[in-house]
């Protein structure tokens, strides 16, 4: 079984959401630009809803390899950006980045910076 994280002084068996944990490390004095999620809150949980997403993608839709490509997810109050920056150039590798906020008109200005 994967391992799972637990908010403080919850139940055994209660998962923490996403929204919840990215507020304990925010407390705990993080920098939340550049936190890492563990893998097991990164992929249990669904955002809310998505309300960025732009790719590059001019070899069209059957090609595999990597493009740039940004997005913005909400994760309750929480916007989550990442992306590859539109610098890396088609079927590179590299320049990708990702960070956390509250504010998103700052997410989307930001998102939108790296593809544009």
């Amino acid at each position: 079984m994967a391992n799972v994280v637990f908010l403080k002084g919850r139940n055994w068996c209660e998962r923490m959401k996403l929204s919840e944990w990215l507020d304990q490390k925010e407390s705990d004095g993080f920098d939340m630009s550049q936190v890492t999620l563990p893998d097991e809150l990164l992929y249990d949980e669904d955002p809310d809803e998505t309300i960025f997403f732009k790719e590059i993608k001019p070899c069209g839709i059957l090609c595999t390899e990597k493009h740039p490509f940004s997005i913005v997810a909400r994760f309750g109050h929480w916007y989550y950006c990442r992306g590859q920056d539109k610098k890396a150039g088609i079927h590179s590798s590299g320049m990708e980045w990702r960070f956390f906020t509250k504010d998103k008109d700052l997410a989307l200005k930001t998102a939108k910076s790296h593809i544009e």
